[in-house]
């Protein structure tokens, strides 16, 4: 990958069973290179991946990232065109949406030092559902207690409680109140991490904001049983996003839309491409070949647009 700076480019290379990302500095003659492994993974490669690597016990993302809609290396997000710098650290608060479980070595919530030993990859059961010995102890046929009723969350749970489980990652990166992966499912999400709490004016990026931006809409204010899982099945793969217009008709009629004169009642099959359309990120945003990258992400504020732009 080329960048800006003439001098530099990045190289990447598996060998030895490895995937390696190295900076080639040439000046004046000169050949200076560095060289990081991919060590973990984020992104399941939809929108694109970023590499994370270790040093010692430090978890730093490394500058390049691979873009699905390119089909080829960008810089990644925070890094500025044109430069080399591997020093940018991966805090507490970035793995506890893209992990399980990480060990903090530190009680800082800035610091990026994790026990290596101690980390649970990906987004298991527990993230959702809480403590797995729990349940086992519920079900299990030698425990006294077992009486098999008992749910797990998010099941049961009041609908504030189960958009919690959800706004941990889809609400904003937010102020960390208590320890990275304290929050438990069921508690109130209030009490570790400090969201945003925007005033009604205020402009929401796509990125991040799912959980905000659904409050806006009618749809939720309207429905006192409205959750994400409402058209979310997090047990299943991600559906096109037109199939999820079957849960729209089940409250909207097809007929009394503005638009069944223009298109027939064929529109039914997509309400989502017309109300909660996909939008560039303001947030997430890399550069690529002297360009400004802006991530599409779909607007979970279900209303109305002028103007939408179908993906």
């Amino acid at each position: 990958m080329t960048t800006l700076n003439p001098e530099l480019s990045f190289r990447m290379e598996a060998r030895d069973g490895h995937f390696f990302q190295t900076a080639v500095r040439q000046k004046r003659g000169r050949i200076s290179k560095r060289t990081e492994q991919f060590d973990l993974i984020i992104g399941s490669a939809t929108k694109g991946q970023t590499y994370l690597y270790w040093r010692q016990n430090a978890l730093f993302e490394l500058p390049v990232s691979y873009w699905t809609e390119l089909n080829g290396w960008v810089n990644s997000p925070g890094y500025v065109d044109g430069s080399s710098d591997f020093d940018r650290p991966v805090p507490p608060r970035c793995v506890e949406c893209h992990a399980t479980y990480f060990q903090p070595i530190s009680s800082s919530p800035s610091e990026n030092h994790y026990n290596k030993d101690n980390i649970v990859l990906g987004i298991s059961c527990e993230r959702c559902h809480g403590p797995g010995m729990e349940h086992v102890q519920n079900h299990s046929a030698k425990s006294t207690n077992s009486t098999g009723e008992k749910p797990m969350p998010p099941l049961r749970l009041s609908r504030d409680r189960q958009i919690d489980v959800c706004a941990q990652c889809h609400g904003g990166a937010g102020e960390p109140i208590a320890p990275a992966f304290a929050f438990r499912p069921g508690e109130t999400l209030s009490e570790y991490v400090k969201l945003e709490e925007p005033n009604a004016k205020d402009r929401l990026d796509v990125h991040g904001n799912q959980v905000t931006l659904l409050e806006r809409s009618r749809c939720f204010q309207s429905s006192p049983e409205m959750t994400c899982s409402t058209c979310h099945d997090v047990h299943a793969p991600e559906r096109a996003a037109a199939d999820y217009s079957t849960r729209c008709i089940e409250c909207h009629r097809a007929d009394q839309c503005g638009m069944v004169r223009k298109l027939g009642t064929q529109m039914a099959s997509n309400c989502i491409d017309c109300h909660m359309p996909v939008q560039p990120s303001n947030l997430l945003v890399l550069d690529a070949d002297d360009t400004r990258l802006k991530a599409k992400v779909r607007n979970h504020w279900i209303r109305v647009y002028r103007k939408t732009s179908h993906p």
